[in-house]
């Protein structure tokens, strides 16, 4: 099983965590609402998680401008 951590804007793969058993309070996953958990967490056939986050460059953009917010995807 692996945590795939990708950009939910330009679909970048920011990281993975490739380890059979992870505890997921340390990945702050507790702390998510449900809504976010909906959102953030996708489970996939193979076993991986895939995790939608936000990458630096996009972060940086979303920083320049603060009117993407409004938008789901910004990049096309």
């Amino acid at each position: 099983m692996s945590i795939v951590y990708s950009c939910r804007h330009c679909g970048k793969e920011i990281g993975e965590i490739k380890d059979i058993v992870v505890d997921t309070t340390l990945l702050g996953w507790n702390k998510l609402t449900d809504e976010e958990k909906r959102e953030m967490i996708q489970y996939k056939s193979n076993g991986d998680v895939e995790i939608q986050a936000i990458c630096e460059n996009c972060e940086e953009t979303l920083g320049t401008h603060p009117e993407y917010h409004e938008l789901d995807y910004f990049i096309q």
